[in-house]
């Protein structure tokens, strides 16, 4: 049984990888065509077409995604909302599920695979992590998207959650973003994403349903950098007890 699901997960892993590329070639000229607007009215436009095309590839593999606690996003407000991390998986679930236009902070090696990062880059604000001014600037790129209305979505643990903990520590980048914006904080749980495509498995998968749930806000209004510790380790301590009582 184990050889063959073993060999099943890896004729899964082809067949999602092959409706993947399939699906994108489809929406690759439109969402292009959109990364020539300008912000924010780029992300506005794209999205719903960024959601629509989730919208058919996941349940088409047999990963249909689960929302629940949309009612926390209020209209007229935009948030940073930070997610757990484990999986590659996360990346077409978290930013389209957002209820909102939105733009994620992003690796730059990613968008420099051919086709693919055409896509990654329209709805991303790209990082070079080994260049200092890249960093900085994708600070001042976090802080513009927030004045214009948007939403952000990141990642604080910084990398894909390869321990034995439920989600690792989380580094400061988000929590400076919103204290020096006062934006709340959303946090966002992802659950099963990484039973679908385990980091200790080669080009292996499975089909398994996501659920995404939204946590009520955090402000951060009249909060200055002092306060950094501490709220990082409560949205922490949120995420993690939701994940454990609910996983």
């Amino acid at each position: 049984m184990k050889l063959i699901g073993k060999i099943a997960g890896h004729i899964y892993f082809v067949l999602g990888m092959l409706l993947f590329v399939a699906t994108m070639l489809i929406v690759v000229i439109p969402i292009w065509l959109t990364s020539l607007l300008p912000e924010p009215k780029r992300a506005k436009v794209m999205h719903p077409i960024f959601r629509l095309w989730m919208n058919v590839y996941m349940p088409l593999v047999g990963c249909p995604v689960f929302r629940k606690g949309k009612e926390h996003f209020k209209k007229g407000e935009n948030y940073v909302v930070v997610t757990n991390h484990n999986s590659l998986v996360d990346v077409p679930v978290s930013s389209p599920w957002i209820p909102g236009p939105n733009k994620t902070l992003a690796k730059i090696e990613m968008a420099r695979i051919p086709i693919f990062g055409v896509i990654y880059k329209a709805g991303s604000i790209l990082v070079d992590r080994k260049d200092e001014t890249s960093r900085r600037k994708s600070f001042t790129d976090m802080q513009e998207a927030l004045e214009m209305g948007l939403h952000l979505c990141l990642y604080p643990e910084g990398t894909r959650n390869k321990s034995s903990q439920p989600i690792q520590r989380f580094y400061d980048g988000a929590f400076i973003t919103a204290i020096k914006a006062q934006k709340p904080i959303v946090p966002g749980v992802i659950f099963n994403t990484g039973r679908i495509l385990p980091h200790d498995k080669k080009l292996w998968a499975r089909p398994l349903p996501i659920r995404f749930h939204f946590l009520a806000p955090v402000p951060t209004q009249g909060m200055t950098l002092d306060d950094l510790p501490a709220l990082k380790e409560k949205v922490h301590r949120l995420m993690t007890d939701y994940y454990l009582a609910n996983k």
